[in-house]
């Protein structure tokens, strides 16, 4: 399924459609609706990327199975 987000959302908002996205699969991620990977899919970020803007956000990343399984913690 594809939205789209209307142009004066965006301006009221200060946001770009990327920051829009962001916002949005950080909120997903924190009530449990989508794992991490989902929301890093999603929004094209790495592991540390998602992790520091979950940080920004006063929340912490809550690593699971899949995260292990995938080989994210590897040096």
């Amino acid at each position: 399924m594809s939205f789209i987000i209307p142009k004066n959302i965006l301006l009221e908002a200060n946001m770009t459609e990327d920051e829009l996205i962001l916002e949005i699969a950080v909120t997903l991620y924190k009530q449990a609706k989508i794992s991490g990977k989902t929301a890093r899919t999603w929004t094209g970020l790495s592991l540390e990327q998602f992790e520091q803007a979950l940080m920004q956000r006063g929340y912490c990343l809550n690593y699971d199975l899949e995260d292990f399984h995938l080989g994210e913690f590897s040096t």
